[in-house]
């Protein structure tokens, strides 16, 4: 990540063109201040990694029985057990912890960095650390680079946790329970389950509760699916195609009923301490009426995402008629922008894809099995208050249509195929991910073609502003559709994790090097 710039020379020498040897002279007079010496060395690496002759090869694999799961440059196995790191030439072992039976297995983790701009007060703090939650509802703090375990916290003896998520990212994270469920047996004897799920909410560095809530249908409606929290945030989901967003901060304002601190007692007795078992901690946002509801929105599955420069929405309306299209309004006054459905009129077994471009531009990328879109909210001429989608450029992939239509019989007969071949048909080259590199403003595009019984993958690397294709870089090992994959791209390295066959995972690791290696 780019350090904190305070202050930037007034004057400064630009090097001309973009040559290397001139940015490490400048670097090694000590021309650039800290915030733009790393923007010259993030150009340095990107124009040596879009060399002609710099290659990514694979240098590193490894199976496992588990998911596998990587984050800033660390690769975890055996649900987060075991950690190596991806940032020498070949990863290396950074810890294994000890074996924990299946009760205390850790069912989902979140990596922290440490903030740059304050003192924190624990000299643990000041390194980056793993917040792990296992099955018997204890959330652990551990040492990024050793394993070694800084804190822990007994949530309840009344739910069962099993995720983790950012409410905002390095800020504040919560814990969710899995959901109540009522068996046929309860619900035949007229029983219900008022309390769908709970969440327990806390800031990091230092770890702190900030508290833990119901929610409950008698409050929401009993109708409630499923519930996030974000960016302060509160969406619940409705069985009637429903969601709906409160404001978290105005929730605490509201039904915080006492502060707790972890560590500390609560009640008279001595074994209620707060984060400690059995005790754990007790509800102490009681929500006993429906708060205001910020924004409320009707979409099919339950599928909305807000973002864009001025604030927009992207869903699909719950109709049939308007399933395999994306509307695209403004967060204001619910307006459908101008060319603000987006139907890319796919026939494929996988749906296209759409969200807000993680670069922060406010820009939107729209994925097909053939084409992606990158498109832009720009205001019109005639007026501030209506936008337009407008499309900046695309990618796409290259296909013979008519091809796919006729065939050749030995005779030379020409014969007419009675359907009409998929836009995501395995034997044509197909888009399956696209992911970007923020440090290098890069964009990698996985394209897969299958070849006989074995799909092919190749990565194209292009510009994040123009798409303009720079460097292509094939995939050694074979790329099966009908598995989950995942592909990181961090800066001189990419990250293929893969599922096999028999519920398998395999990792493959590769970085830049000059030429091939053996």
């Amino acid at each position: 990540m780019t350090p904190l710039c305070i202050q930037r020379p007034l004057l400064m020498p630009q090097p001309r063109g973009n040559s290397i040897a001139v940015y490490l002279d400048l670097r090694s007079r000590g021309i650039f201040d800290s915030g733009t010496l790393s923007r010259q060395n993030l150009n340095i690496l990107r124009d040596i990694i879009l060399q002609d002759n710099k290659d990514f090869n694979k240098v590193w694999t490894k199976s496992s029985k588990s998911t596998i799961s990587y984050e800033s440059g660390r690769i975890y196995f055996e649900n987060y057990q075991c950690c190596y790191s991806s940032f020498p030439s070949h990863p290396r072992l950074l810890y294994d912890l000890p074996k924990r039976p299946r009760s205390e297995k850790i069912e989902d983790a979140l990596l922290c960095q440490c903030p740059l701009e304050k003192v924190l007060p624990m000299p643990s703090d000041e390194k980056p650390s793993l917040l792990a939650l296992t099955a018997n509802n204890w959330l652990y703090r551990f040492s990024a680079e050793t394993g070694q375990e800084l804190e822990k916290v007994y949530l309840s003896p009344h739910y069962k946790f099993r995720y983790l998520g950012w409410d905002v990212s390095q800020e504040t994270f919560y814990v969710k329970s899995v959901q109540n469920k009522v068996t046929s047996t309860a619900r035949q004897a007229g029983f219900t389950q008022n309390t769908l799920l709970c969440l327990a909410v806390f800031n990091i560095f230092p770890l702190k509760l900030v508290g833990i809530l119901e929610i409950s249908k008698s409050v929401f409606g009993s109708t409630v699916l499923d519930v996030v929290l974000s960016q302060g945030v509160l969406a619940i989901s409705h069985s009637t195609k429903t969601v709906r967003f409160y404001s978290f901060e105005d929730i605490l304002k509201r039904y915080v009923t006492k502060k707790l601190v972890l560590g500390e007692q609560c009640g008279s007795e001595r074994a209620t301490v707060v984060g400690e078992a059995p005790f754990g901690i007790p509800v102490n946002i009681c929500i006993n009426e429906s708060p205001p509801v910020l924004f409320e929105v009707s979409c099919f599955d339950n599928a909305v995402q807000i973002g864009g420069h001025p604030w927009h929405y992207i869903f699909t309306p719950p109709h049939k008629k308007h399933q395999g299209s994306f509307h695209i309004c403004s967060l204001k006054d619910k307006t459908l922008a101008k060319n603000g459905i987006q139907d890319m009129k796919c026939c494929s077994l996988e749906s296209d894809r759409i969200y807000f471009h993680p670069d922060d531009s406010g820009r939107i990328i729209h994925v097909g099995p053939s084409t992606i879109n990158v498109l832009k909210i720009q205001s019109e001429m005639e007026s501030d208050s209506q936008f337009d989608i407008a499309k900046e450029f695309s990618i796409t992939t290259h296909r013979d249509s008519g091809a796919s239509q006729t065939s050749v019989t030995s005779s030379g007969r020409t014969v007419k195929r009675r359907f009409l071949q998929l836009d995501d048909d395995p034997e044509q080259e197909t888009f399956q991910m696209v992911e970007y590199e923020d440090e290098l403003d890069l964009l990698a595009v996985v394209h897969v073609t299958n070849r006989g019984d074995e799909g092919q993958a190749l990565v194209s690397l292009h510009d994040n502003h123009t798409g303009r294709l720079l460097k292509k870089v094939p995939l050694m090992e074979s790329w099966d559709v009908t598995y989950s994959h995942e592909l990181v791209f961090d800066r001189d390295t990419l990250v293929h994790i893969e599922q096999r066959k028999n519920n398998n995972f395999c990792c493959h690791v590769y970085k830049i090097t000059s030429g091939k290696v053996d």
